[in-house]
């Protein structure tokens, strides 16, 4: 059994990442969402083990110093990470797993997981990005104007990416993106197995 592809998956808020990840999933059964660790309390209709897998800090701390994490980062006083196991585990059954993670994440895993495939959503324009953000009308036009700086040094990190998927239809971006995937798997690095197999019947 080849072992899964780890996809990175990153983009500013509001270029659509998360709606992507979803449609993607549902046409492709064989791809999980990596469920991420955190220490703040459950919010209501939120699950254990779906939404996120909630821990103590004492827990969390602990499974930071003994590489139980891909990545983590501490936000607003709760801790946040990618439990490394549970990803290991799907990767190793030969399912392809992704992580939809912000740009310093995705720096993290590039360190232990140099074979992951990095991709960046991307807004037709900052007009566009603007426009969602305050479509959302759930965010003050100071979060939103934060937002959008936030963007332009997510874009300064792009080249670090190996792809780029532009999302101005949801259904085009997530074949651009299933296209991807199924390159990815045709690369000869990835291909180990069947090309002893073949050189063993040249041989």
């Amino acid at each position: 059994m080849n072992r899964g592809l780890l996809l990175v998956v990153s983009g500013p808020s509001g270029a659509g990442k998360g709606t992507i990840c979803k449609a993607l999933m549902q046409k492709k059964s064989d791809i999980h969402l990596s469920v991420s660790a955190t220490t703040r309390s459950p919010r209501p209709g939120e699950v254990d083990g779906e939404s996120y897998y909630f821990i103590s800090e004492e827990t969390f701390r602990s499974m930071i110093e003994s590489g139980g994490f891909i990545e983590w980062a501490c936000f607003c006083q709760n801790y946040y990470g990618t439990p490394r196991e549970k990803v290991e585990e799907q990767l190793a059954a030969g399912h392809d797993v992704i992580l939809e993670i912000e740009v310093q994440g995705a720096m993290q895993v590039r360190s232990k997981f140099p074979e992951a495939v990095f991709v960046f959503v991307m807004p037709p324009s900052l007009d566009e990005l603007r426009n969602r953000l305050s479509g959302r009308g759930t965010e003050q036009p100071e979060v939103v104007e934060e937002r959008l700086k936030t963007a332009l040094w997510e874009f300064s990190n792009i080249e670090k990416y190996n792809y780029i998927v532009l999302n101005d239809d949801v259904d085009k971006a997530v074949d651009r993106f299933i296209h991807i995937i199924e390159a990815e798997k045709q690369r000869t690095e990835r291909n180990g197995a069947l090309i002893a197999t073949v050189k063993e019947r040249i041989d």
